[in-house]
């Protein structure tokens, strides 16, 4: 499969039906997952691996890294209706992946990647969540695939030294923020997020 293969199936994946705006709850664009997904794939994370998709929302990481060939993919979520929209996701594009509904902090399993598109931790109620996400995930994973606010960066950078862990390769993207919640004021909101893969 071609990245541009995959990002057109991920344009199939449906928006969550009734966003939170305390869990940050923004759809990852099928251009900008397709593109991470094949980054992740060609390094060897994705293909024959067990992969965890930590606050997966409506799926479309999980669901691009069962088309690329992962062997297990789990979805977890604290959300049960983004866990039924993207239930409904995955059986429309064919795959098999497990859903979770729980709080990913307390998620027990080993894997060998987590790809994740946590809450930015900028909303009153769930400060620090992109945090707590990073965290546990550098306890439980070997690789990882995490979005940030790009002003974050160079926090995470020192967070993740002191938990022993090192970024290999960073993304940057324009995240498109469409109008969902009265506390917006434009009708699209262009934020600069950074993508990281961070390994041992």
């Amino acid at each position: 499969m071609k990245q541009k293969e995959l990002e057109m199936l991920l344009q199939k994946v449906g928006p969550h039906p009734r966003p939170s705006p305390e869990l940050e709850q923004y759809s990852t664009p099928a251009i900008i997952a397709a593109e991470v997904l094949f980054l992740a794939h060609g390094l060897g994370d994705i293909e024959g691996r067990k992969v965890v998709d930590a606050g997966c929302g409506t799926g479309i990481l999980a669901i691009g890294a069962k088309l690329l060939g992962a062997s297990d993919v789990v979805a977890v979520d604290v959300d049960e209706v983004a866990l039924e929209a993207a239930m409904r996701n995955a059986s429309a594009l064919g795959v098999d992946i497990c859903l979770l509904t729980m709080d990913f902090a307390l998620f027990p399993e080993m894997c060998d990647t987590v790809v994740m598109n946590p809450p930015f931790g900028a909303q009153k109620g769930n400060l620090h969540a992109d945090v707590e996400f990073l965290d546990h995930a550098a306890g439980i994973a070997n690789v990882i695939y995490s979005f940030h606010k790009a002003e974050t960066r160079d926090y995470m950078l020192r967070r993740l030294d002191g938990l022993g862990r090192k970024v290999t390769h960073e993304l940057r993207f324009k995240f498109p923020i469409p109008h969902m919640f009265d506390f917006h004021r434009s009708e699209v909101q262009q934020v600069d997020v950074v993508l990281l893969r961070i390994s041992r």
